[in-house]
């Protein structure tokens, strides 16, 4: 088992920053493929951003690329999202997930991933 915490979330208003961190243990995280995920109450999960095993390759969705940045140091066992720009409709509960799969094909569905943590809340006020 991999154990995920996420950590950072807050509230902040729009146009603030915000830096997600996920810390793992149990296993090392260069074995993994890393995913963020947010969640709004009543509604499915949103697939954010995903990042390869080494960090070479990240993909993000359409809402966020350009004002979020998802990194990883393995060395350190954590994945960030850093998150500028921020605006109301990024309000919900990040989560981040560890997929031990061999292809990032179907990084943007959380089915595929095998560890995920307990989450954390962003709000954006306007």
């Amino acid at each position: 088992q991999v154990q995920l915490v996420e950590s950072g979330g807050g509230s902040v208003q729009a146009g603030g920053s915000l830096r997600l961190s996920c810390a793992a243990s149990g296993r090392t995280l260069g074995n993994f493929i890393m995913g963020w995920f947010r969640q709004v109450p009543g509604k499915e999960r949103e697939f954010v951003a995903a990042i390869g095993r080494i960090g070479r390759n990240t993909y993000y969705t359409d809402s966020v690329k350009g004002r979020f940045t998802t990194s990883r140091d393995n060395a350190k066992n954590t994945v960030y999202l850093q998150m500028s720009s921020l605006k109301p409709e990024d309000t919900a509960v990040y989560y981040c997930a560890a997929d031990s799969g061999y292809s990032m094909s179907t990084y943007s569905r959380g089915e595929v991933y095998e560890y995920w943590g307990q989450g954390t809340q962003v709000t954006v006020s306007s």
